[in-house]
């Protein structure tokens, strides 16, 4: 994710290239949809945020600052809308039966689909604080200055609320047998 070429296709949207419009959405769709789905559980919910996610983008388009990478402000507009979507009142799901498969597979598999269920309700059971720095640095794979910029927080803090955040899933982790 190049910010040069974010910053061309950003001014080609301003001019009314729709080619550059989806690029844009090519480009980021799947990290911010990933994004939201960790942080609310729900792939419908996800599926929303990640729709009024880009809504919001191009509707604001032109208050974007080209001095910080537009990958940033995409996800902080994701994130946000994450926790407006939790803040909402709409219930945290864990990762449904359903969205295993269905087909017997070897134990291993078997073990480790259950392992990932039981990490994604520990996921779902920290503050979102905490849970939006794990999404960021675990499941998105931003660096400690990408989720500083994406959060607007030291990255002192973000090293801070990681390492909080770690403790407390592995006291979970180890409470449920899981570790």
């Amino acid at each position: 994710m190049s910010n040069n070429r974010d910053q061309v296709l950003i001014e080609k949207c301003r001019k009314g290239d729709r080619r550059a419009l989806e690029e844009l959405v090519q480009t980021y769709q799947r990290p911010v949809y990933n994004a939201a789905y960790r942080m609310l559980g729900n792939a419908d919910e996800a599926a929303d945020v990640a729709q009024a996610s880009f809504l919001k983008v191009f509707e604001n388009l032109e208050r974007y600052n080209p001095n910080y990478k537009f990958f940033s402000w995409i996800y902080r507009i994701a994130i946000n809308e994450s926790i407006d979507r939790i803040n909402k009142g709409k219930k945290q799901q864990v990762l449904d039966e359903s969205q295993a498969s269905s087909e017997p597979g070897p134990e291993r598999l078997a073990d480790s689909d259950d392992r990932s269920r039981r990490v994604q309700a520990v996921l779902m059971g920290l503050p979102e604080d905490y849970r939006t720095v794990v999404v960021l640095r675990h499941f998105s794979d931003c660096s400690y200055r990408e989720i500083s910029e994406v959060l607007h927080i030291p990255e002192k803090t973000v090293k801070s609320r990681l390492y909080t955040a770690r403790q407390q899933m592995k006291d979970m982790l180890e409470a449920e047998g899981v570790l």
